[in-house]
């Protein structure tokens, strides 16, 4: 185990991609000395001045010749292959905070396997984690898992969902901040853009791991992560229009007609992906450093400004093909079956609170205090 010294020593595996310089200036802001540990293919300015070890994160070999018998007080993985990196470094570090994702939940990708469809809501930390039946990628998620704590029994595990931010690599938002620049008038949907997402803005994530390396006695469990407000697909496009001065008719169809919508939201069929945030707000302390209805914006203006490259590999990561004419045939169609719908004539239209006010009344509720 490290040794003390006047300063506490910190690896962060990764460290440049959206969350890392937040976590690396969190870690030095608490007094820690910080190496960075990564490929070396992405060198960012912001974590240039700590040192870098440069290697293969994937791989026992790699780790062991990068960091050999090296030891570190606080551990933060974010990169490269978890189950390797605890086993490694078992005996080696004081402190272990891992970042895996919520593919780990039964279901996250593929609400079908829940019979009625769909996810709990709010899905917790003991929610139902992905099987053998499970599609390969969620399966490995869940049983990483399982290898880190038989390495790193006192480990804090962060469950990322999607993170949005500057230097995002596969930034959802695209989808929408693109139509946008492109003066598109309508951006199609499903269900009216009613279905709600718990996404994670990459200060405010950062922030959890930061909080989880001040909460040691957390040990040896996971926690959510996310913005503490989960925000629909509507309220996500209506944010971006208004940052980015643009006004776009969101257009809902039912999920099945909506194929065009799919690379942004992520799943084929229906259903909300709210996590459950009250562990780590009570045991971490957590609590948003940026409300997602302002990072919302401050995404939207960075990719505005740092677009991707149309048909670039960043771009062909979100399997966007951005047929306009194709979503406009859609739409051509979608507007004329829907143009003219039946007069049903009913004598009184149903809800409104009729019932209770009375034949002839408004539309407005009927008044009932007791």
């Amino acid at each position: 185990m490290p040794t003390s010294t006047d300063r506490s020593t910190a690896l962060v595996i990764g460290g440049t991609g959206p969350t890392g310089p937040a976590i690396v200036q969190g870690l030095e802001a608490r007094d820690h000395h910080v190496t960075v540990f990564h490929t070396g293919r992405h060198e960012l300015d912001l974590v240039s001045h700590v040192e870098h070890i440069h290697g293969d994160p994937f791989s026992t070999d790699g780790v062991v010749a990068a960091l050999g018998n090296r030891t570190f007080d606080v551990v933060v993985a974010c990169y490269g292959r978890l189950r390797v990196i605890a086993e490694v470094l078992a005996g080696q570090c004081g402190r272990f905070v891992s970042v895996g994702g919520t593919p780990a939940y039964r279901g996250y990708f593929d609400p079908t396997r829940f019979d009625p469809i769909g996810l709990p809501v709010p899905t917790g930390e003991d929610a139902p984690l992905s099987g053998e039946d499970d599609d390969g990628k969620s399966y490995r998620v869940a049983r990483t898992e399982d290898r880190l704590f038989e390495h790193q029994p006192d480990a804090i595990h962060l469950r990322y969902p999607f993170v949005y931010g500057p230097r995002q690599i596969a930034p959802l938002d695209w989808c929408i901040v693109r139509r946008v620049l492109d003066g598109r008038s309508a951006i199609i949907v499903p269900d009216a853009g009613l279905m709600a997402e718990t996404r994670a803005y990459s200060e405010n994530a950062a922030h959890v791991v930061l909080c989880a390396v001040d909460t040691p006695a957390a040990g040896g469990r996971c926690f959510n992560v996310g913005d503490e407000e989960s925000l629909t697909t509507a309220q996500r496009i209506a944010l971006i229009c208004a940052e980015l001065g643009h006004d776009m008719e969101v257009v809902g169809m039912p999920t099945d007609l909506a194929l065009p919508a799919r690379p942004l939201m992520m799943q084929v069929e229906p259903g909300h992906r709210i996590l459950d945030l009250s562990a780590t707000r009570d045991v971490l302390g957590y609590r948003d450093l940026v409300s997602a209805r302002e990072a919302v914006g401050i995404s939207a203006r960075w990719l505005a400004d740092n677009p991707l490259e149309s048909g670039g590999a960043q771009e062909a990561v979100l399997e966007d093909p951005f047929d306009y004419a194709r979503e406009d045939r859609l739409l051509d169609w979608w507007r004329s079956a829907t143009a003219d719908p039946p007069d049903l004539d009913y004598p009184n239209e149903p809800g409104y609170g009729l019932y209770y006010s009375g034949p002839g009344t408004s539309r407005r509720r009927a008044d009932t205090r007791i």
